[in-house]
Order: C-alpha cells, then sequence, then structure tokens
C-alpha cells in the first residue's frame, strides 16, 4: 500500500511534544548527555515520575479546536531511553514507574478529537545494554543485539496502538541506513501500518523532509519541525518565547512553500504545559480560525529567475504572500498608508478584500498597477491578509529595474545560488 500523503499534503500544521523523564530536571531533553549525569542515579529518576498533570485529552482538543492543528507526534522514546509506553523489553517504563500508558493515553486523544497520529520514537538510547556506542566499538559483540533491541522497541509502538499515521524516527547517529538495517526496518514498519509515512531519520530517504529549526522549502514533501522557545523539552530558565506575530509567519512561510508546521511544547516534569506556550498558541489559532484560507489549499509560491513568465514573485515591504489558484494573499506586517500600491500583476484583480472580515476594499487597476483603499486603524500587531480575487493564473513580479523590459530576461538577478528571498 502507497503512503498516504494527500492528509499531510493538505495539514499545513501539526503538534510536537517533547516529553520524558528528562522534563522533570528542567534542563532540556539532552540533559544527561550534555552534562554526563551518571547512569544509575538518573535511571533512580523514574521511581519518582509522576505525570499526574498530563492530560491528553486537554492537550489534543486546544490543538484542534483551537490552535487549528491537524496531526500531532508524541516522543514515546527519546534518546534518554525512558519509554512513555509498556515496553515488554525494559523496566525504564512510564507504566513501570507510574502506572500510565502516556502513549495509550495521547493515541486515544488523537482518534477522539480527529488528528493524524504520529509516534516519535529515538533509534540511539543512551541507557539501555548494550547501546549504540557499544555496538559501534564491538560490533561482533553488540551490534546485532542492539539493532535487534531498537527494531523490537518500535514493532511494539507500531503493534500496540491501533492506526497510526506517521512513524517519526530521530536519533539516527552513529550509523547509516546499513547500520540501522533500515530498510528491514521500514518495511516491518509499512507491513503493520499500510500506508504509514515515514520520515528519513533512520538513514533512507523518507516520505517526507524535517528541516529542524529552520524552514526550508522543497519539492518533496516536507514538514519544518520548530519549538516555540529555544527548547524541545522543559527548560525553566528559556524564556525567550516566539511570538503569536513569529508563529503565524512560520505558518505562512510554509503554506507558501506547500510544507507543513510541527510545532513543539515541551510539558513541565509533571505534565502541565507552561502558560507561556498556550497563550502564544491560542493568539495564533485565534488568527489562523480568520485567516485558514490563505495558509491551507495553497499552491507553491517560487520565483524563476531566468524566465520572464514564471514564477510567483514574493517581494514587498510592507509584507509577504500567499497563493491559489484564483487569489493572491497578502500578509500584512506593517501598515502601509491609506493606499496600499502593489506593481507588477501578471494576472487580472476583479475584488479586493480584507480575508478576515469580508470587507471590500475600493480598488485601482490599470497596466498592473493596483492601488486599494484601506480601513483606517489597521493593527497588524498580527498580520491582516488582503485577498486579491484574481484571474489568469496569479502571478506578481517585481522587476530589478523601474521599468520592465518587453523581452525575456534573466529576472533580478542570475546568481541563484547567492540570494536567499524565502517564501
Amino acid at each position: 500500500m502507497a503512503p498516504d500523503l494527500k492528509w499531510f499534503l493538505e495539514a499545513r500544521y501539526g503538534l510536537f511534544i517533547h516529553y520524558g523523564l528528562y522534563s522533570s530536571l528542567g534542563r532540556g531533553e539532552w540533559v544527561l548527555q550534555r552534562e554526563h549525569l551518571p547512569l544509575d542515579e538518573y535511571k533512580k529518576m523514574a521511581a519518582k515520575f509522576n505525570p499526574d498533570k498530563f492530560d491528553a485529552d486537554w492537550l489534543l482538543k486546544k490543538a484542534k479546536q483551537d490552535w487549528g492543528m491537524k496531526y500531532a507526534v508524541l516522543t514515546t522514546k527519546h534518546h534518554e531511553g525512558f519509554c512513555l509506553y509498556d515496553s515488554r523489553l525494559t523496566d525504564f517504563t512510564a507504566p513501570k514507574k507510574c502506572g500510565r500508558d502516556l502513549v495509550a493515553e495521547f493515541v486515544a486523544a488523537c482518534r477522539k478529537h480527529n488528528l493524524r497520529i504520529g509516534l516519535y520514537h529515538s533509534l540511539n538510547d543512551w541507557t539501555c545494554s548494550p547501546n549504540a556506542t557499544d555496538a559501534l566499538n564491538d560490533p561482533a559483540k553488540n551490534h546485532q543485539k542492539f539493532i535487534d533491541y531498537v527494531h523490537a522497541q518500535i514493532r511494539e509502538i507500531m503493534t500496540n496502538y491501533g492506526k497510526i499515521d506517521v512513524m517519526w524516527y530521530d536519533g539516527w547517529w552513529p550509523f547509516d541506513a546499513n547500520g540501522w538495517q533500515a530498510e528491514k526496518l521500514n518495511a516491518m514498519v509499512r507491513s503493520l501500518q499500510p500506508g504509514i509515512l515515514v520520515n528519513g531519520r533512520c538513514a533512507l530517504k523518507g516520505d517526507f523532509g524535517t528541516p529542524e529549526g529552520h524552514i526550508s522549502p522543497s519539492a518533496d514533501p516536507w514538514e519544518a519541525c520548530m519549538t516555540l522557545n529555544n527548547s524541545w523539552g522543559f527548560h525553566a530558565g528559556d524564556d525567550e518565547w516566539k511570538s503569536a506575530r513569529v508563529v503565524v509567519e512560520m505558518l505562512r512561510q510554509c503554506s507558501a512553500g506547500n510544507g507543513n508546521l510541527l510545532l513543539n511544547v515541551g510539558p513541565r516534569g509533571d505534565g502541565s504545559v507552561p502558560g507561556r506556550s498556550v497563550e502564544i498558541l491560542d493568539e495564533a489559532g485565534a488568527w489562523l480560525q480568520d485567516n485558514e484560507e490563505a495558509i491551507r489549499g495553497t499552491i507553491p509560491a517560487h520565483m524563476d529567475l531566468f524566465d520572464s513568465s514564471i514564477g510567483n514573485s514574493d517581494f514587498t515591504h510592507h509584507g509577504r504572500f500567499t497563493f491559489r489558484e484564483d487569489a493572491i494573499y497578502l500578509h500584512l506586517r506593517s501598515w502601509p498608508g491609506k493606499t496600499l500600491r502593489i506593481y507588477k500583476f501578471e494576472c487580472g484583480v476583479e475584488a479586493v478584500s480584507l480575508l478576515a472580515t469580508g470587507t471590500a476594499c475600493p480598488f485601482k487597476f490599470s497596466d498592473g498597477l493596483l492601488e486599494v483603499e484601506l480601513p483606517d486603524g489597521l493593527n497588524t500587531a498580527l498580520p491582516v491578509v488582503v485577498k486579491f480575487k484574481t484571474t489568469g493564473t496569479p502571478r506578481i513580479y517585481n522587476c530589478g529595474g523601474y521599468e520592465h523590459p518587453l523581452v525575456p530576461h534573466c529576472r533580478y538577478d542570475p546568481v541563484s545560488s547567492d540570494l536567499n528571498h524565502g517564501v
């Protein structure tokens, strides 16, 4: 059965949840490795793991109804090796320490609120024996034993929870695809979960790309995985929060590049979600409810530097664009004055309105120059989306010169490798 990409290509927005034993220390998900903590002492912490405020139903309901997300991904096991599910292969699990299978709770909540389900699982494991380093140092003795353990754990999460939509691998060092026996691993996953999507973090090309910490559009399906501050797992001292303004611009960038935004929250050790995360996502979610048409169902915005008749230019000093087959959306991020002027449209414009309210805007259109009269007092703290209903292929082309040549020409700059216009 072919991977089910249709829903993924339409989703645009998902929730990533990084939660584990590391959350109890509040210094990020890599605390065990970064601080080289004694393994025995770290494992003893599991006896006190108490996710009494982890409420998957509340969190996934918020993700769906208030934040506008279409899927969610949970860390079933991060590199620390602590499993949030009931593994038969280790005692280092949440069910054996606190009596709760948090993966089961997450899956049930996703199904209840009609969210697609993704399970993250780290191939690497710092606390099992033998671990990846042992396998690397003494392959004859340890490699196959370690690989069998990894594959068996992934078999568990692919078997125990019904239909799963995404297998989200991570932690693929120190082996290549042969070392991880990745073809065998993917074949097992696909046999257990027909139609599932797998990412490329088992050292084989996946069904979608996962740029991390940056938004890099691709011709292949992709999602940008981003955090709300600078940490994936809960970090009590990390106050570098992204604003709702930044979040909705990331959404616009992903939409313009025909990709998804997978945005992370890191619950505290008790499972509660930091209030600042909720505030930001609530604000961004309210904006998305009003402007969803400019985010979902859009087509890729691109710019061809060498053909005067192809491509969507994305420059204006007031904001950036997304596109549909019959419309262009300008995400205004700064007040342009009473009259908004945009040049040069390579398509017709038959109506202009504010997307969130439907308010029609008077306009003049002649020879590619659009002049729009805007209402007074537009607040661009979050982008105000202006919709241009178009005829013909929606295109805008701002030539590098003041006038537009009448013959085919290099569009703006011949050295594409030196450009970083983004989308």
